[in-house]
């Protein structure tokens, strides 16, 4: 049942859906509410055509509708298949975020909730992003900032991705054409070993890995440097359910980069994944070349 102000608010977005569409590019978008202080019931759209992004609403008052779609031309069941996971800046304040769906608003983010930072994922079928002023005399301090990432639900580290399905990650061994397909199209992929593992979140923990190869990188998560300046350098985040051993064995490295920060994915030992890629180079059947020298 929704709150009288709530019912207000749709109302406003069906017959109003068209109405003062205002955006500073296809990725991200900054505005303030003073444009239209003296309305405040007004509901602004903003249409965002990117992967990734970021949104700034300055002094908000009213309301906005957020339309995330990918810059990537999909079939529709692709785009079914995708989600999107934002994660509110520290100092984001003054509005609650809903998600709207033919009518229905349900709340995604409280105010009280953006300080931790914390990130959140629905899929994008569920609706789109309503983000509604909170009233309040004095909005000169108050802005309202989160990051946005388009996320498919399946590919290279999804599986181990907590915030996309919270309590199903799997923390199985990747299987032979998995592995194969994560040193190709991952966000990161390298060998090397884990040094040590810190406490985390109740969701995961963050290992610190030294890398001897590093055969791509995306967003320059690893630095170069490291003991004598002859390996690449980082932190990796690990689904809590899922446990590493630091030193001993050499194993290949592959995940995901959300937010600046990586995600591991396949891990298998680096003996065993050369062993792998030397059986698929003989037969001319492998996927991607990476230098294992």
């Amino acid at each position: 049942m929704l709150r009288p102000w709530a019912a207000h608010w749709v109302a406003a977005v069906l017959l109003c859906r068209a109405v003062a569409q205002y955006s500073s590019d296809q990725c991200s978008w900054r505005g303030s509410g003073l444009s239209h202080e003296s309305h405040r019931r007004d509901v602004e759209q903003v249409y965002l055509r990117c992967s990734q992004g970021s949104l700034e609403w300055l002094y908000p008052t009213g309301a906005i509708i957020v339309n995330l779609r990918s810059n990537i031309e999909s079939s529709p069941g692709h785009m079914s298949g995708l989600h999107v996971c934002i994660k509110p800046q520290v100092y984001s304040q003054g509005s609650h975020v809903y998600l709207e769906h033919a009518g229905d608003l349900r709340l995604l983010l409280a105010e009280k909730d953006q300080a931790q930072g914390t990130v959140h994922c629905f899929s994008l079928a569920e609706g789109v992003l309503f983000v509604e002023a909170i009233p309040q005399a004095d909005i000169s301090r108050r802005i309202t900032a989160f990051q946005y990432e388009l996320v498919p639900s399946q590919g290279p580290a999804m599986h181990m991705f907590p915030y996309l399905q919270p309590g199903l990650v799997a923390c199985k061994p990747c299987s032979d054409e998995e592995v194969l397909m994560a040193v190709c199209t991952s966000d990161f992929a390298g060998s090397g070993v884990f040094q040590g593992v810190a406490p985390g979140t109740n969701k995961h923990s963050m290992a610190t890995v030294t890398l001897r190869r590093l055969f791509h990188q995306k967003s320059r998560v690893f630095a170069w440097g490291g003991a004598r300046g002859r390996n690449w350098s980082g932190r990796i985040n690990v689904p809590a359910q899922c446990s590493v051993r630091p030193g001993g064995d050499e194993y290949l490295l592959t995940g995901s980069v959300h937010f600046g920060e990586a995600w591991l994915g396949c891990a298998p030992r680096y003996k065993d994944f050369l062993k792998l890629y030397i059986q698929v180079q003989n037969a001319g059947t492998n996927p991607c070349q990476v230098d294992t020298n």
